[in-house]
């Protein structure tokens, strides 16, 4: 039998404040999120992913130093995306400790697998 997997997912928006939202739109803020990942972490969850809302939408980049706050309180998996351009983003979420990256808007507007595959 599997056993079931709690993968929390929290949303940032631009400020770096977690927010709520219905369907994306209205975001309401409801907190830090390295207070957030401190709860998960009591709550042993099994992954976290952390997605920036807004970063692809105004065009800007990942928050490297959020990320890195996050991934040094993180004790378990850490997934992230937002913003991600190119490899080089990629290699920095990585180094920094992330593990697995969620890309979205990259692969929307170029949806050739291989364009993405040979960054």
């Amino acid at each position: 039998m599997l056993t079931p997997r709690v993968i929390p997912c929290l949303l940032l928006s631009r400020g770096g404040g977690l927010v709520k939202t219905t369907k994306f739109m209205r975001p309401k803020y409801v907190g830090d999120p390295i207070n957030a990942v401190r709860i998960f972490n009591e709550k042993e969850v099994d992954e976290l992913m952390v997605l920036d809302i807004d970063a692809s939408k105004e065009k800007r980049g990942p928050d490297f130093s959020l990320i890195d706050q996050l991934a040094g309180e993180c004790f378990m998996p850490l997934c992230y995306g937002g913003g991600i351009r190119d490899m080089a983003d990629v290699k920095v979420l990585f180094n920094l400790g992330v593990e697995k990256v969620s890309l979205q808007s990259v692969t929307a507007h170029n949806p050739n697998p291989e364009s993405v595959t040979s960054w």
